[in-house]
């Protein structure tokens, strides 16, 4: 998969790492000094890094945005992300834009209407996931998704919960509630209706704010 990355921060230092890690072909965008000397110091080859502007057209051809099939903006300032994110949609097509949000108050703007398919907003995700250590004893959230109310959440099925050792079909689960995952250990596996639940387990959900608060009582202790 062929992946351009505008900012080549701690935050798009991390995801260059991790594609390159997985065989992705991976080019960074950056212009600051410092920047590109982390980027060298951790890893980063030459071959993946491209010095100048990620507004700039000439260079996101040069960078082979023509072809790019995931373009992210990661940068710190918020009117660069919606800038290169609005050229990489609708100038270059690029099937999916991914955009950082820096300042929360700016969330309304990352939208598909600025070329933007999926929103990160550190902010909103962090106070998320306090909100639910606060709420909900056995439920993390890991990603709240851009469009709805809903979010991947992470449950760790308690060892007083009623539920344990049923099978999903035994377990009345809320209708906008979708089991991904199941997993222990080294060990995952996707959920069927004879899986049997067991205590200690993590389960990865999708599911908006009113079945997260029904999952955490289905899995958590018994009250």
């Amino acid at each position: 998969m062929k992946v351009i990355i505008i900012g080549g921060g701690q935050v798009g230092r991390y995801i260059a790492n991790l594609l390159i890690e997985k065989g992705h072909d991976v080019v960074v965008i950056e212009n600051k000094e410092k920047a590109l000397s982390a980027l060298k110091r951790n890893g980063i080859q030459q071959e993946n890094i491209i010095v100048g502007d990620g507004t700039d057209a000439l260079l996101l051809e040069k960078a082979g945005v023509r072809r790019c099939n995931a373009f992210v903006c990661a940068t710190g300032n918020d009117e660069i992300n919606l800038a290169a994110a609005m050229m990489a949609k609708f100038e270059y097509d690029v099937p999916k834009v991914i955009a950082r949000v820096n300042n929360p108050k700016n969330a309304w703007l990352f939208n598909s209407g600025m070329g933007v398919d999926v929103k990160i907003n550190q902010a909103d995700i962090i106070g998320h996931m306090v909100a639910d250590e606060m709420n909900y004893q056995s439920i993390i959230t890991l990603m709240r998704l851009s469009k709805g109310e809903y979010s991947i959440v992470r449950v760790h099925v308690d060892y007083h919960s009623p539920n344990i050792n049923k099978t999903i079909a035994e377990i009345n689960l809320p209708s906008r509630a979708l089991l991904i995952a199941i997993y222990e250990e080294d060990e995952m596996v996707i959920p069927h209706g004879e899986t049997v639940i067991r205590a200690g387990q993590y389960i990865l959900a999708f599911a908006d704010e009113e079945a997260i608060e029904e999952l955490s009582r289905i899995f958590g202790a018994e009250e």
